[in-house]
């Protein structure tokens, strides 16, 4: 018998309805406020001292900000640069700007001159808010167009003088610890964000706010990084790349103490700030923790407050878990993009994987990572079928979600990575059964030898295993019998030597004969991306004849 739904009377409905309540960054700052005033934020200045202060004095000072940047004249939808290190100043910007309803630009600090006018000119920023040691920076890209009518604010003491420059404490100074915080819509850009352009143009893509608070949840999650209000973490990677990945509005959310290093990141200043703050939590690209490996092996040292570091941008070699896991340091991968705000997959075990042995606990945990509930997503292959999730068929991923951006700013073009409601990553994938990600390598970065791939990733952690070996970059040159081939690039550590014939030799114990790189070339260091990702592009152009074709 045919039955018939009952109609629903919209006003019952509407009488069951939740508030409506906007998932703004204010929401974020009004819960640090209530709930983690006495927590501490320690930030190393540029000659070296702490500067400590409570989220209590934090909010007063975000409150005299949001004032100093209405006196000068910037409205709803303004876009505002900040040119900084990770710094109290930098993080009192994160929440002011949005939170009056302007749009914070994180500027690259590690661009070209021509490439920081770029980005400020293609955002068209109001105001340009500087670190002091910055300023030269900053001089040096306005020498090459000199025409500009913004206003340029400087955060600490400069050495040289940038004209018409305001100084950040004098603005803040007498202005009133409270503000009366606009009601915004959520869906509102928040802040701006630029790709570290490995290859073309750097394109934007605009955070809301509505994005960046579901970030924050679904990244904090304990599944995702899972952070409390016990931590205390020190970010590594720059506020400058996609929020050091949401990390400054993820802590205060949580309540952790923060630990911000400023200018200062050689291996010697980050561990004394791990040790001297505790430190339980640190996040950054390999680069950075090869360098502080090294140095902890060179001093014989542990960090026993130490818990866990989240690796992103790349990689993690084999070689450089091994060595942590050693020092008592679980390494945690995480994988995401620009274009995902940023964080799409953390590496945590499953239940399945509980009483696994540690053979195979370490294989799932040097994979980028299961996702995230905020990521939809595919992975096709070159037909546009979907893969099986066998942990060995790769594929292209693509991706969507409610913090996946479906534009670039200021760019109307029809791209292809945008189809069907996805984004194309560009990565190429593998999943397996239990839903862990692992990265084969970028489209662009696979060698394409006699008909066969070869992954430049699997290589080069191949490579960095070796006891001499810092780095390694792998790329395909020309070849003209097999079309490409791999050679490498490579950086030795302090004090040790490896010859060509030698490392081949022994990579070739490890990897099936096609794969061995024809060439292996030594170099003090590789060229890197103002991320810390490898500059392949640089590395193509400079290595192109090497193999004679």
């Amino acid at each position: 018998m045919q039955t018939t739904r009952p109609r629903l009377d919209p006003s019952a409905a509407s009488a069951g309805t939740m508030m409506d309540v906007p998932l703004t960054i204010r929401w974020i700052f009004e819960h640090n406020q209530r709930s983690h005033g006495m927590r501490e934020v320690v930030s190393r200045e540029d000659d070296g001292s702490l500067f400590r202060y409570t989220y209590a004095d934090f909010g007063a000072r975000v409150a005299q900000l949001a004032s100093a940047l209405v006196e000068m004249g910037i409205r709803p939808g303004d876009r505002v640069a900040s040119f900084g290190w990770n710094t109290h100043r930098h993080l009192e910007l994160y929440f002011a700007v949005p939170m009056i309803g302007a749009i914070l630009h994180t500027a690259n600090i590690r661009l070209f001159p021509e490439q920081v006018c770029w980005v400020f000119e293609h955002a068209d920023d109001k105001a340009i808010f500087v670190d002091g040691s910055l300023v030269p920076a900053v001089a040096r890209a306005l020498a090459v167009r000199p025409a500009s009518s913004r206003q340029f604010v400087v955060m600490g003491a400069s050495q040289v003088e940038l004209p018409g420059a305001l100084d950040y404490e004098a603005q803040l100074a007498g202005q009133p610890s409270e503000f009366e915080w606009p009601e915004l819509d959520e869906r509102s850009g928040a802040i701006l964000c630029y790709t570290s352009a490995t290859t073309g143009d750097p394109k934007g893509v605009v955070f809301t706010h509505r994005s960046t608070l579901l970030h924050a949840f679904a990244a904090g999650m304990a599944d995702g990084l899972g952070l409390t209000q016990r931590d205390v973490v020190m970010p590594v990677v720059p506020m400058f790349h996609v929020n050091a990945w949401g990390i400054p509005f993820l802590v205060p959310m949580v309540g952790a103490k923060l630990v911000l290093p400023g200018a200062k990141l050689d291996p010697a200043s980050l561990i004394d700030l791990l040790e001297r703050e505790t430190v339980t939590v640190s996040l950054g690209v390999p680069t950075v923790w090869l360098a502080v490996r090294d140095e902890m092996e060179r001093r014989d040292l542990r960090l026993p407050a130490l818990k866990r570091l989240v690796i992103g941008g790349s990689a993690v070699p084999p070689s450089l878990f091994d060595d942590l896991e050693k020092r008592g340091v679980r390494t945690m991968h995480a994988w995401g993009m620009t274009e995902m705000s940023p964080i799409g997959t953390a590496s945590q075990l499953t239940a399945d994987l509980e009483s696994a042995s540690w053979d195979v606990q370490r294989a799932a945990l040097l994979k980028q990572g299961r996702f995230t509930p905020l990521v939809a997503w595919k992975i096709l292959d070159d037909n546009g079928e979907p893969v099986p999730h066998d942990g060995k068929t790769a594929g292209v991923l693509w991706v969507r979600g409610p913090a996946v951006t479906r534009s670039y700013y200021r760019l109307d073009e029809d791209l292809p990575v945008f189809k069907d409601g996805y984004f194309m990553t560009g990565d190429v994938c593998t999943i397996d059964r239990l839903g862990y990600l692992q990265l084969v390598d970028r489209t662009k970065d696979l060698v394409k030898s006699g008909g066969e791939w070869i992954s430049s990733v699997d290589l080069e952690n191949a490579i960095m295993g070796h006891p001499a070996v810092r780095e390694a970059a792998v790329i395909g040159v020309a070849h003209p019998k097999w079309v490409e081939r791999p050679i490498a690039v490579v950086a030795l550590r302090e004090g040790q030597s490896v010859d060509e014939p030698s490392l081949r030799a022994w990579i070739g114990e490890r990897v099936v004969k096609w794969q061995i790189p024809d060439r292996i070339v030594f170099v003090d260091a590789i060229p890197r991306t103002g991320v810390g990702k490898f500059l392949k592009r640089e590395l193509r152009e400079r290595y192109k004849d090497l193999l004679g074709v």
